[in-house]
């Protein structure tokens, strides 16, 4: 099975486990994860990543889905 990035908003939907980088975590890369509660990115493909809120309320761009 392939690992799926997150850059195309196709493969995100809401109740999902992912990885992402806070907008504070941009430089070091680090991950936190949790589940997604909106999709906040409106385009189809986001080369950095789609941008999601998940339920902890913390905003990021999705590296990993799981």
């Amino acid at each position: 099975m392939e690992t799926l990035t997150g850059t195309k908003r196709e493969n995100i939907k809401p109740g999902i486990s992912v990885a992402i980088v806070l907008k504070k975590d941009q430089r070091s890369g680090t991950l936190t994860y949790g589940i997604v509660k909106d999709i906040l990115t409106k385009a189809p493909v986001h080369t950095h990543g789609i941008k999601v809120r998940l339920e902890s309320g913390e905003i990021g761009r999705v590296k990993i889905i799981q």
